[in-house]
């Protein structure tokens, strides 16, 4: 009876010790962001207007060349750890002006093929407001997620990039790097020239 009893403990025990793998759900981050507000934003010594969210913190202008026919525009989500960077060129009617700026721009996109795993391309046309561009969405483990640029073919230039201040992780800033390229086409979309 005592051998039983040992062997039938015994039993139970390994019986019991087995371990069942269970598949587990998989599970994602839920970041909710506000539903975005747009506005129109117009500073007096920028050559164009355009609209942005009611989530931008700040919207600071500089001049970046000696002549009044440079801009950059540094728009702040500082909730998001982000900026979208726009940069204004003036054209002046001269061909050979547009072509380098085009050059320029798509030479900057190019620089994150190395590290990036796709890089979608999105025209976008608006004849009524003289608005031509692509926006670029870069995926994978880049510096930029985002870049766009629009032009009227004949004076003016704009392109624009975001960034986040964070080292380069797609999987942790996706969801942000999706809301803010929402606000990139916004500002795309609502350019009007002046």
């Amino acid at each position: 009876m005592y051998k039983q009893s040992i062997l039938f403990l015994l039993l139970l025990v390994f019986l019991s010790c087995q371990d069942n793998a269970v598949p587990k759900p998989k599970a994602y981050l839920r970041l909710d962001y506000p539903e975005a507000k747009y506005k129109e934003t117009k500073m007096e010594s920028l050559p164009f207007v355009f609209k942005v969210s009611d989530q931008v913190s700040s919207i600071n202008l500089k001049n970046i060349a000696s002549t009044t026919k440079s801009y950059g525009v540094n728009i702040e989500y500082k909730q998001l750890k982000g900026t979208i960077f726009l940069t204004y060129k003036a054209i002046d009617g001269n061909q050979e002006n547009l072509k380098y700026f085009l050059k320029d721009a798509e030479k900057f996109t190019e620089k994150h093929m190395v590290k990036a795993d796709e890089i979608p391309v999105y025209p976008y046309e608006n004849e009524a407001r003289k608005v031509y561009g692509k926006h670029y969405v870069v995926k994978g483990n880049v510096a930029s997620q985002s870049q766009f640029h629009v032009t009227d073919s004949v004076n003016h230039f704009l392109t624009g990039s975001l960034y986040f201040y964070a080292k380069p992780n797609y999987d942790s800033i996706l969801p942000a790097a999706h809301y803010l390229q929402k606000d990139m086409r916004k500002i795309m979309e609502s350019i009007v020239w002046q």
